[in-house]
C-alpha cells in the first residue's frame, strides 16, 4: 500500500531519528553509571560486593531499566537535536519548498516513534521486570534495604466470606501474632478462630499455635481449642509485605492479575501497582506526543540556532516528567484514580503538541 511505502527522505529521517535516540541513550546512561558508581562505591567496598555481582547483577540490569524508564526523555532529546540540526542547515526549508507538507514530513517521525513505543512497551512489560529481581536483590544486600520484613494490623480476604487478621507479622521468623480468622455466611458470622501465633511454611501452608475456634449455630456456641493445627490459607506474606519496589518485579499480565487479586482481598495499598500498570500503556502514547512536540518545535530555523530549541525542548520534557511525578503522587494519596493519574500528562501535553503543531512551518 502507498501509505506504507518509504521514500529516500523517509528512510533518511528514520535513520537519523533512531540513530540519535540510541546515541543519546548511550551518552546519558554512561554518565549516569559513572555518577552511580561514584555515589555507591563506598557501600560496594564496605559490604564486600564482588566485581562480578556489581557488573552482572547490578549494572547489567541497571542500564536497561533506566534506559527504558526515561525513554520518553530520550525520544524528545533525539527529535529536538537532529531536527534542529536539519533546520539550521536549511534542509527543512529545502524539503518544504519542494512541495512536501509538514504533515507528510511527520510520517517517518511517527514510524520511528511507533518502533520506539513498541520496543519500550515489550521491554517494560516482559523483559525488564525479571531483570529487576537481580538488581533489587543486589541493592537490598549491598546498597540500601528496601524490602519490607514487618507489618502490623493486617486485614484481608483469605477466601470468599473468610476474613483473616494479623495483629503483626515478622518475616524474619515467618511468624504472625494475634491472628484471627472469621468466616461469614451471608454477612452472618458462623465461625471465629483466634490464635496467639501463626507460622508460615511454604506455598499456602500455615501452622496455627495456641488456637481457639468458636462455631456459632443459632443461639448455640461450640468452642474447640488446641496447641497446634496445620491449615491451608490462600495467603502468602508477599500479599501484605509490600515494598516500594515490588511493582517493578512483575510483568504486565502478572501485574494485572496481582492488582485484581489484591482488590478482591481488600488490600488498600496497591496504588503503586495500579499506577505502574497504567503507566506502561500510557508510555506508548507519550512517544508519539513528544515526537510531535519536538518535531514541530525544532523544524523552524531560529536566530539563536539549535541551542534555543534544545533548551525549550528540555524544559518541556522536564515539565512532562514533573507532571508524571505529581499526578502519581495524587494517585497514591487517593485524590485521583491511578488510570487518570497515568494519563493526565498525555492529555495535557496532547493539547500542547497540537498548539505547537499549528505554529510549525508548512
Amino acid at each position: 500500500m502507498k501509505i506504507f511505502k518509504l521514500t529516500i527522505l523517509d528512510r533518511y529521517i528514520i535513520k537519523k531519528f533512531l540513530g540519535t535516540y540510541v546515541f543519546s541513550i548511550i551518552l546519558i546512561i554512561s554518565i549516569s553509571v559513572v555518577f552511580d558508581i561514584n555515589e555507591k562505591i563506598d557501600k560496594f567496598i564496605t559490604n564486600n560486593a564482588s566485581f562480578q555481582e556489581i557488573v552482572f547483577d547490578y549494572y547489567l540490569n541497571f542500564i536497561p531499566y533506566y534506559a527504558n524508564l526515561f525513554s520518553a526523555l530520550f525520544v524528545f532529546i533525539a527529535v529536538i537535536f537532529f531536527t534542529s540540526k536539519l533546520a539550521s542547515n536549511s534542509e527543512i526549508i529545502a524539503i518544504l519548498s519542494n512541495g512536501v507538507s509538514f504533515k507528510r514530513l511527520l510520517k517517518p517521525y511517527m514510524i520511528s516513534a511507533a518502533i520506539i513505543a513498541i520496543v519500550t512497551f515489550v521491554f517494560g512489560s516482559f523483559i525488564i521486570p525479571p531483570s529487576n529481581v537481580k538488581r533489587i536483590d543486589f541493592e537490598n544486600k549491598y546498597v540500601r534495604k528496601k524490602s519490607v520484613d514487618y507489618a502490623s494490623k493486617i486485614q484481608m480476604q483469605a477466601a470468599p466470606g473468610v476474613i483473616a487478621y494479623f495483629g503483626s507479622y515478622d518475616n524474619a521468623s515467618k511468624t504472625g501474632y494475634n491472628f484471627s480468622l472469621d468466616e461469614f455466611d451471608e454477612n452472618k458470622l458462623v465461625s471465629r478462630l483466634t490464635a496467639n501465633k501463626i507460622l508460615y511454611d511454604s506455598a499456602f501452608h500455615w501452622t496455627i499455635q495456641n488456637y481457639q475456634i468458636r462455631d456459632f449455630e443459632g443461639l448455640e456456641e461450640k468452642i474447640t481449642s488446641g496447641e497446634t493445627i496445620d491449615t491451608t490459607l490462600y495467603i502468602t506474606p508477599r500479599d501484605f509485605l509490600i515494598s516500594e519496589t515490588d511493582h517493578q518485579l512483575l510483568t504486565t499480565p502478572a501485574l494485572f492479575k496481582y492488582v485484581e487479586s489484591q482488590k478482591r482481598r481488600g488490600i488498600g495499598n496497591i496504588q503503586a501497582f495500579e499506577i505502574e500498570y497504567h503507566t506502561r500503556f500510557a508510555s506508548i502514547m507519550s512517544a508519539f506526543i513528544l515526537t510531535l512536540i519536538g518535531a514541530s518545535l525544532s523544524a523552524r530555523k531560529v536566530k539563536g540556532g539549535a541551542g534555543v530549541n534544545i533548551g525549550i525542548g528540555l524544559a518541556l520534557s522536564m515539565g512532562y516528567i514533573l507532571f508524571m511525578t505529581i499526578s502519581a503522587t495524587f494517585a497514591v494519596s487517593g485524590l485521583v484514580s491511578p488510570m487518570i493519574a497515568a494519563w493526565i500528562p498525555n492529555i495535557l501535553f496532547t493539547f500542547i503538541a497540537l498548539f505547537i503543531y499549528t505554529k510549525a512551518p508548512n
